[in-house]
């Protein structure tokens, strides 16, 4: 018997079949294209997030409780670059290759005195600071009255008993270089969140 009996024929492509084959072919083919597309989305809208984030608004996470009440261990909070602060601004800055977290209390020209009760005093008004329930004098080694050099901003933590802040010489006023930006808005938890004051 040769190949070209009925069994033949059965094996042999028909038309439909075919044309079913090169529409799987375009369908997959329109698959990987869209696939594709979507990956360079995805990946540039990556991109533009962490320009935005590094540059712009900085997401940072709180380690320690130097900024209790206020701020939490482990809270997300985000940052907006400005040039200028004002007092009661909370900060975030580089020191020593970590942000840290703290509040402006004076900025250039001012001069910050602090008591032995924990009282700041402004250009010798005592502040008033709701936001540090507990004052104390702290880790205290530079000279007070202390003027605030230009360019520069003096900042405290608000608990202000454990806080290592412009009181101590290693840290001293921050310059505009080593701001991140001012803390705004706390984003975690989602219980607590809003705009930080």
């Amino acid at each position: 018997m040769n190949g070209d009996g009925d069994g033949g024929a059965a094996l042999r492509p028909t038309r439909a079949l075919i044309e079913e084959e090169l529409r799987r072919r375009e369908r997959s083919k329109a698959f990987r294209a869209a696939m594709w597309s979507a990956g360079k989305a995805l990946i540039v809208v990556a991109a533009i997030s962490v320009l935005l984030s590094t540059l712009w608004v900085p997401v940072l996470r709180v380690y320690g409780e130097s900024m209790l009440p206020t701020l939490k261990d482990g809270e997300i909070v985000v940052s907006f670059k400005r040039s200028a602060f004002e007092r009661g601004d909370i900060v975030a800055f580089y020191h020593n290759n970590k942000a840290l977290l703290k509040r402006v209390v004076a900025v250039a020209g001012e001069w910050v005195d602090i008591d032995e009760n924990g009282v700041v005093s402004v250009d010798g008004e005592p502040l008033d600071e709701p936001y540090a329930p507990e004052k104390a004098l702290g880790k205290c080694d530079i000279e007070l009255p202390y003027q605030v050099p230009d360019g520069r901003w003096f900042v405290m933590g608000d608990r202000r008993a454990s806080s290592v802040d412009s009181r101590a010489s290693a840290i001293g006023a921050i310059s505009d270089e080593q701001i991140i930006g001012e803390v705004a808005f706390r984003v975690w938890p989602l219980s607590a969140f809003g705009r930080v004051e």
